[in-house]
């Protein structure tokens, strides 16, 4: 007989959750009761001062997911943060703004020392601005620990504090061979920062740089990020960089340490306008660099499109290992000045004032630069700079249309007549394929061009393969970033307002929109207090034979420069009774850069014409065609003295001007702290007349420049200065006076190797 015992058993599977919440205490008690495959929705709003601790255990097919209600309307504000600890665990569409973190990080992938993140993804969110107010305190706005986490389809722009944007952390066994993928996003504008510390990415650190770290970089647009002459900052072993767009980004892609990177597919488009966008810098063993293409770069040096290192021999763990085994091949450069540098960072000449673990002088070898493409329209005559010898390297079938005249001239470089075709913005190619190609070691793995055409059966010279596919685009935004931001603004016609008597003038600097210009009626006006900049704003006369003049009577600064201050002085008389500054940052939390242009006008009586905070940064200062007389001091750029390489301005231009009667120095620019990639600021003094300056200046010197690496010091006059120096350049940086008179005012000397405080 047979029996048929049927057992009961609950078959029903846990349902998963959608969670909504509405407040931070709302919110923590969803991530301490979420489960596998649960959904906590924040509702839309804005979420001040949010501290979020999200840790869970997801599964691959069941994340654990956080989210905004409605993409790009929940808004996280004030002094908050995102931590993540668990497993397979997923953000998505929040909007970081008004803010920053209280802690050293705004999205981090680890919770604590022992909590931290694997197989968790940030996806279509925005950090926009959400920087530190003390622009000297360092932070991340993202960082990876743990293995296998994302960052995608994001937007990220206007850090303007110390510290990589995003940095990857390799700290632990647990966070090596991580495979953290950085894809697709959009890193829109980092601003100049004014020294080191300024990166958009930084994967590793010199305590770990020979850790195998294998972050995949890839599809992503880096846009205008200027902060420092590194944009991505490789610190670890095997990392990958494909299909990556540099759009007028000023600064480099930098194999600083660790070996075996793979940059491949990635596009560096520059302008006609600068002369700081780079391409790649090389630096240790085992790097293969194909595939990319180059369009006027105009950067050098440190910041050329191919600048090959020379190291320091049995270099220490965070300076400059030999360039070794390195392949640069099936490259293309398109109106690239001077493509090629090579014994980058030499400085055997300067062994009398560094230490003998400072000196860069082991050259590149067993590297291989084969099948690279040059194309000039104009014809560029020097190809390759060459600060050392570069025997070590193997030159093969390399092509350009222009004469070489460097001091290099392999036989590996070949000069012959092609012609490229514009196919698309931006985009030049050969109008045919030129198949001369060298087959070196390994190089049968170089299977697709740029586009991913295959190279086997139409392998050519270059980056770039005839036939194309149709519509090839360098570019294409709505590739990158999120789906719901843009980062595009309404342009705004600016406004000119007409302005009678301190009243109105007061009235209509605040209510002035940003980019508005307040022209001023002939007179004077008496002014009791400070005027506070905080936009971008120009002030003129609506006379130019007959000048307003600006009266000043309160010890407080004349013109108060807050973060994000633009202000253009045109044609207008400043006059104060010296117990003023007449432009002045704020004492703290200068948090973003700011701009002074002083055009056609006349400044006198002043305390100080221009006096800093540490911390504050100016991107430009313009003084040009006017007259600075009866003032105690000039321009004081001089307080960032912690000799780190920081510096106070970028860029300060005097030019066509006349400084009469400064009691001390006229300008102090000050740069400190030996560190061979910080390389600003950026000095032009053409054109001046100093009369009578510098009297009770303790130092003896007129401009003091110190540090200062790019200087422009010509056609000026000194009559009857009572200094020792006029200024001291610096002569292996290229500072020379040019055409300069001096009458009874000193001297200009030049010292060529400038003797500066370690930084390391």
């Amino acid at each position: 007989m047979l029996c048929l015992f049927i057992t009961s058993c609950n078959t029903s599977v846990e349902q998963t959750k959608t969670i909504d919440v509405s407040n931070i205490d709302e919110l923590n008690q969803a991530i301490e009761n979420c489960k596998a495959g649960d959904e906590i929705v924040l509702a839309d709003g804005i979420w001040k001062d949010a501290k979020i601790e999200f840790k869970g255990k997801g599964t691959k097919q069941k994340p654990i997911v956080l989210r905004a209600q409605t993409p790009g309307k929940v808004f996280i504000e004030g002094e908050s943060y995102l931590r993540l600890g668990g497993d397979y665990l997923e953000v998505r569409n929040l909007y970081f703004r008004n803010g920053y973190t209280p802690r050293n990080t705004v999205i981090d992938f680890r919770i604590d020392k022992k909590t931290f993140a694997n197989h968790c993804k940030i996806t279509h969110c925005v950090i926009e601005d959400f920087t530190q107010p003390d622009r000297d305190r360092t932070d991340h706005w993202v960082e990876f620990w743990g293995r296998h986490n994302e960052l995608s389809n994001c937007y990220i722009a206007g850090k303007s504090n110390f510290g990589p944007t995003v940095m990857v952390m390799l700290k632990g066994n647990e966070h090596i061979k991580n495979y953290h993928q950085i894809v697709n996003n959009h890193f829109g504008p980092r601003p100049r920062k004014g020294g080191p510390h300024g990166e958009t990415m930084q994967i590793g650190d010199s305590g770990t740089s020979m850790t195998p770290s294998h972050t995949h970089v890839a599809n992503n647009f880096f846009e205008r990020c200027n902060g420092e002459v590194e944009i991505i900052s490789s610190k670890s072993n095997y990392n990958e960089f494909r299909n990556n767009v540099f759009f007028e980004s000023e600064g480099s892609l930098v194999l600083r340490h660790g070996n075996y990177a793979t940059i491949d597919g990635n596009v560096f488009i520059g302008n006609d306008n600068s002369e700081f966008i780079g391409g790649i810098r090389v630096i240790n063993t085992g790097h293969w660099i194909t595939n990319n293409y180059f369009y006027k770069l105009k950067g050098s040096i440190f910041r050329a499109p191919l600048a090959v290192m020379n190291g320091i021999p049995k270099s220490p763990q965070n300076r400059y290992n030999q360039v070794t085994d390195a392949v640069i091949a099936h490259n293309t450069y398109i109106d690239c000045k001077t493509p090629f540098h090579f014994g980058v960072g030499s400085n055997v000449s300067q062994k009398d004032v560094l230490p003998a673990s400072e000196i860069r002088s082991a050259q590149p070898i067993r590297t291989t630069v084969a099948n690279n493409l040059i194309f000039s329209s104009e014809g560029d005559a020097y190809p390759i700079k060459n600060y050392d010898r570069v025997d070590g390297v193997l030159f093969k079938n390399n092509m350009t249309n222009s004469e070489n005249n460097g001091d290099v001239k392999p036989d590996g470089l070949m000069t012959k007549t092609f012609e490229v075709n514009n196919v698309s913005d931006l985009l030049y190619v050969p109008a045919k394929n030129h198949e001369d190609v060298f087959a070196g070691f390994d190089f049968e793995t170089i299977t697709t061009d740029l586009f991913g055409n295959k190279r086997a059966s139409n392998n050519s010279i270059g980056a770039i393969t005839l036939p194309l596919k149709k519509n090839p685009l360098l570019i294409d935004k709505s590739l990158y970033g999120t789906d719901w931001f843009s980062a595009e603004k309404p342009k705004y016609e600016a406004k000119t307002i007409k302005v009678a008597g301190v009243k109105a003038l007061t009235e209509a600097l605040k209510s002035a929109n940003s980019g508005d210009i307040l022209a001023l009626q002939s007179g004077t006006y008496a002014i009791a207090s400070s005027m506070v900049i905080d936009k971008r704003i120009t002030i003129t006369s609506q006379d130019k034979t007959n000048k307003a003049t600006l009266e000043f009577s309160s010890s407080s600064p004349a013109f108060e420069m807050n973060p994000s201050a633009n202000l253009v002085i045109e044609d207008v008389i400043l006059n104060g009774n010296k117990s003023q500054d007449a432009f002045a940052t704020l004492d703290k939390n200068m948090t973003k850069a700011y701009n002074l242009w002083i055009e056609n006008s006349e400044i006198s009586n002043f305390k100080n014409v221009l006096r800093v905070s540490k911390g504050s940064f100016a991107d430009t200062v313009s003084v040009s065609n006017s007259i600075i007389k009866d003032c105690i001091n000039g321009i004081q750029l001089n307080k960032e003295t912690n000799d780190k390489g920081d510096y106070n301005a970028e860029f300060v231009y005097i030019t066509n001007s006349e400084f009469n009667n400064v009691g001390n120095n006229v300008l102090n620019y000050y740069r400190g702290g030996y560190d061979e990639s910080t390389i600003g600021g950026n000095l032009v003094l053409q054109h001046n007349t100093f009369t009578n300056c510098g009297k009770t200046d303790q130092d003896h010197i007129l401009i003091n420049n110190r540090g200062i690496v790019n200087v422009n010091f010509s056609n000026n006059t000194f009559k009857n200065n009572p200094v020792k120096l006029i200024a001291v350049l610096w002569g292996e940086k290229g500072q020379k006076p040019v055409d300069n008179t001096l009458v009874n005012s000193g001297k200009i000397e030049v010292v060529q190797n400038l003797k500066l405080k370690l930084m390391y």
